[in-house]
Formats: structure tokens, sequence, C-alpha cells
């Protein structure tokens, strides 16, 4: 979905959305049940526990092999870039370094500070994107899939604002 400012080569060279510290697990991403049942199914690495409104999140909770609060965590679907496509690969990850998030009594599109690609961007690469069918699907998803909508982070910069 974000091809168009950020390529699958350097999501692959890079992977750090895909590897959680343990201050970001609320990063990790939702999957529906059946989703997370098929996928265990598929790759045994996996492992899945209950998140919100009976969605379920990778638990790589065992994965961390010291106390580090930095220490990472790599999500088990990563293999030299991710192994998900269509209907498997959540929409978080879909949107990456996007997130929804509230602002103020509305809700509000918001990019990620720590992708290194797109950081090195100018914001308004992101406004551009995100003011049309991009920003429109990620609205359209948000308000049929409330769940995904994060907690507010102030050093998360707004991109485009939208009513619930």
């Amino acid at each position: 979905m974000l091809r168009t400012v950020l390529s699958p080569d350097d999501c692959a060279k890079c992977r750090f959305c895909c590897s959680f510290r343990r201050q970001s697990l609320w990063e990790t991403p939702l999957f529906p049940a059946e989703t997370a049942k098929r996928l265990a199914e598929r790759y045994p690495r996996a492992r899945f526990k209950p998140a919100s409104n009976g969605y379920l999140t990778i638990d790589i909770d065992s994965d961390y092999k010291t106390d580090d609060p930095e220490e990472e965590a790599l999500c088990p679907f990563n293999k030299n870039g991710c192994v998900l496509t269509g209907d498997d690969k959540p929409f978080d990850c879909s949107i990456w370094p996007l997130r929804v998030m509230p602002h103020g009594d509305r809700l509000a599109i918001c990019l990620t500070p720590t992708c290194p690609v797109i950081s090195a961007k100018p914001l308004d690469i992101m406004r551009e994107l995100v003011s049309g069918e991009v920003g429109d699907k990620v609205i359209n998803y948000a308000r049929t899939h409330p769940e995904m909508i994060k907690e507010r982070r102030d050093d998360f910069p707004v991109l485009r604002e939208f009513d619930a």
C-alpha cells in the first residue's frame, strides 16, 4: 500500500518494523482469530495470545533472552522480509509506519517517527500520500475496525485528521 514511498527492498534490508522491544509491544499487529489459527498451523514457530475484541497478537514474550527493555524480538513471520501476503498480512503491517490514533475529539492518521527510510523524507510527502486513496483506505478500515486505533503518542506527527 505504501510502495510509492517505501520499497519492498528498503523494508527487507531494514526489518525495523518487524522486531519489537518490550516497550513497543503495543505495536504488535492484530490478527483475526481464524487467521491466527491458520497461520499457527502453517508456521509452527508462530504463537499467539489474546489482544482485544476477539483479536489475537503474536506472542513473542519467550523470545526475549534478557531483561533489557531495549532487547528486540523478531516477528515470527519475518524471514528476510515478511512471509505474509494478502489476507494473512495484518492491516497494521500493511500501513506501517502509519498509525491511527485519537487526536482531540477526532481520529488521525499519524506517522511512526522511527522508520529510518520514511523519517529521512519530508513530512509533506507522507501528508500527500494520506490525502488520497491510501488515507481513505486507512480511514475506512479504522471506522470498521476500531480495535486498530492505538493510544495517542505526542511524538507521532499527525498527517490527516478525520471523524470516527
